[in-house]
């Protein structure tokens, strides 16, 4: 078993590394241009710097406090050669993505009687329902008994994608006709799950940035149904977000924690993208873990999120 656990690890590795090829390439070819021809770290290195982390969507933020811990770096170690920047930067960068949480505990570690309940929210068109079949797939490799509540009723292509997942995965979806009360459908997931003893529901909802008032009412009473049956739901609200979209993203990531209690982050399509750095920026202004990453279209192209290994796919190491 061992040896087979050593293989998939070793895929996983592969397809994070191919997935973030073009951000690692771009990311790169641009540090390797701000140190060229410099000994070691001065003033104009720093800019060069800040103007890379800007530029691969780290988020103006966030960069600011990279440089400003890498200029303290320098103070105290009094000498830092160029060589040595990527390095320095390898750290820090690991350590943002710490201090933001991002490193797992999720379903896949929870112990708790009752199932453990996923509110998937986020906008049409970031992969939010592929990423819940994903998900559910995921899941039931593992061993777990998954239910699936279609709770975006407003759009039937929503129903229809989730039920064609369904049938991929072999796992049930709970669904009512299109325009019907959201949480009435996640009501009935939630029972019918807890009554046939399954492990993890994943709610799809609205995907759509309607008025943030409306958005919070519709999130917030599906929340409160929820708790009628399992008193912990949701144990997670995870944020879907497009991560090829870059600067988008974080509007999105900023609209819903003010709409809801966003407590997880998954995101999507990395792979075909130079712009990876917004999975830094984003944990680190939000505070908020991130969960998963999506890498390219097959089912196994969800991965788990890594810090240590996402930021040495980064750095090529």
């Amino acid at each position: 078993m061992a040896f087979f656990g050593l293989f998939g690890k070793k895929e996983e590795k592969e397809t994070l590394d191919k997935g973030l090829e073009k951000t690692k390439e771009s990311f790169l070819s641009k540090l390797t241009r701000a140190v060229a021809g410099k000994s070691k770290v001065d003033d104009e290195v720093l800019d060069n710097l800040e103007e890379l982390l800007i530029t691969s969507d780290v988020g103006v933020e966030t960069t600011l406090k990279i440089i400003d811990r890498i200029e303290r770096r320098v103070a105290r170690d009094k000498y830092v050669n160029s060589e040595e920047l990527d390095l320095v930067l390898r750290e820090e960068i690991e350590a943002l993505l710490q201090e933001s949480g991002s490193e797992n505990g999720s379903a896949e570690s929870y112990e708790g009687s009752d199932p453990y309940v996923i509110m998937v929210v986020g906008v049409n068109g970031v992969g939010k329902t592929t990423t819940i079949g994903k998900l559910a797939a995921k899941f039931k490799a593992d061993g777990k008994k998954v239910y699936l509540g279609a709770a975006d009723t407003f759009r039937a292509a929503a129903t229809e994608q989730l039920v064609s997942w369904g049938e991929r995965v072999g796992v049930p979806v709970i669904k009512q006709e299109m325009g019907a009360d959201p949480a009435s459908v996640a009501f009935d997931t939630v029972s019918s799950a807890k009554a046939n003893g399954a492990d993890v529901v994943l709610i799809d909802t609205a995907g759509r940035l309607h008025n943030k008032v409306n958005l919070m009412n519709e999130l917030t009473k599906i929340r409160n149904v929820m708790k009628k049956v399992v008193p912990t739901a949701p144990n997670d609200v995870m944020l879907v977000l497009d991560g090829s979209t870059g600067q988008n993203a974080f509007e999105q990531a900023k609209q819903f924690t003010k709409a809801t209690e966003v407590s997880s982050l998954a995101i999507t399509k990395l792979d075909g993208t130079a712009k990876g750095g917004v999975v830094i920026g984003i944990s680190d202004q939000f505070q908020i873990p991130v969960r998963y990453i999506g890498l390219g279209e097959g089912v196994d192209d969800l991965q788990v999120f890594h810090r240590r290994e996402f930021v040495e796919s980064l750095f090529g190491k």
